[in-house]
């Protein structure tokens, strides 16, 4: 299978990269850098920007599937930013991919395009997409799953994927944080604490989205559908986060805020740093603490029923190599 990975220099793509170089398919990881370390696993690596619709084009003729993972994410920031990778860059993806002949293509989607601030416990793929969003890295990626699965029919079989919370070796995005807010004394517990969430190991997610690529064609049962994919079973958050913390040498969390408070100091935040266009982004959000303190888990019988996915790496197993890898870093 000759397959290309949009945001293959990145945590989850990369990662992609790896399991289809294990299964011994040529592979392509296309980014806005070079990537050496990416293109010394033996991938092949091409500089392109999804947002740049000709170069998109050119980039990807000639593959039997591609696995869409470029995106931008963060919950703060510019709408039009978030808009232009994640849905004009979606829309390229999906337009070369039917111009230069791609057979499947997989996109890598977020449960937050169906959060809608409250408790999602076991929840299948046939959750509604809610009225409105309080971030903007969940409208757009919804517009951009739509995108996708509606391009699914006879040329092009689509299918989108839903990781959550994707952790492990080389994460830049939630344990970096999580340790930093810690070690600085600026995380607490919002809610009761007692909040259970689905995680995704970052192998478990790259399983899933070769898995499903190998099932795709245009009439299998998983075309033109989206599924949530993520570890087996749900973790408690703030136990699983202060177990993590613990074996680092990092002070457990243990400092309260209700969700009421944490949700209108993220709402005064949001405002003072729009009307007075602050750098960075509020230390919290009203979208942040909605998630924070909101119990989300998500059945994966879907995913198993349609493109037999079973997480390979046990949760043991997983937090230990990610303790391991961190304890060195």
């Amino acid at each position: 299978m000759r397959a290309l990975v949009t945001g293959g220099g990145g945590f989850l793509g990369r990662a992609i990269v790896e399991r289809l170089l294990a299964r011994g398919h040529a592979v392509t990881a296309v980014g806005r850098h070079d990537y050496p370390e990416v293109a010394a696993l033996g991938a092949t690596v091409r500089r392109a920007d999804v947002t740049d619709r000709s170069a998109i084009e050119e980039t990807l003729r000639g593959y039997d599937v591609v696995f869409h993972a470029a995106a931008k994410a963060g919950v703060w920031g510019p709408r039009a930013d978030y808009f232009e990778t994640n849905v004009t860059g979606t829309r390229n993806v999906v337009d070369a991919c039917r111009a230069g002949g791609v057979a499947k293509l997989v996109f890598t989607s977020s449960p937050s395009v169906v959060f809608d601030g409250r408790d999602q416990v076991g929840a299948s793929n046939d959750l509604p997409y809610p009225p409105s969003y309080e971030s903007h890295y969940p409208a757009t990626k919804a517009e951009a799953e739509r995108l996708v699965l509606a391009a699914n029919g006879p040329g092009l079989a689509t299918i989108a994927l839903r990781p959550h919370l994707i952790y492990g070796p080389r994460d830049p995005h939630l344990l970096p944080r999580v340790f930093g807010r810690a070690r600085s004394g600026r995380l607490a517990i919002v809610g009761d604490g007692q909040n259970r969430v689905s995680v995704s190991y970052v192998e478990n997610a790259a399983a899933a989205h070769v898995q499903a690529a190998e099932a795709l064609a245009p009439l299998a049962a998983c075309a033109g559908r989206a599924y949530f994919v993520n570890d087996a079973e749900p973790v408690l958050l703030w136990p699983w986060l202060n177990d993590l913390l613990r074996r680092l040498d990092i002070a457990p969390v243990t400092r309260r805020i209700p969700l009421g408070l944490a949700r209108a100091g993220g709402g005064l935040m949001e405002a003072v740093w729009s009307v007075l266009h602050l750098p960075g982004e509020p230390p919290m959000t009203r979208f942040v603490a909605a998630q924070l303190a909101s119990s989300h888990t998500y059945s994966l019988e879907p995913a198993r029923r349609d493109f037999g996915f079973e997480p390979p790496v046990a949760a043991a197993s997983a937090l230990d190599t990610t303790v391991a890898w961190w304890g060195r870093s």
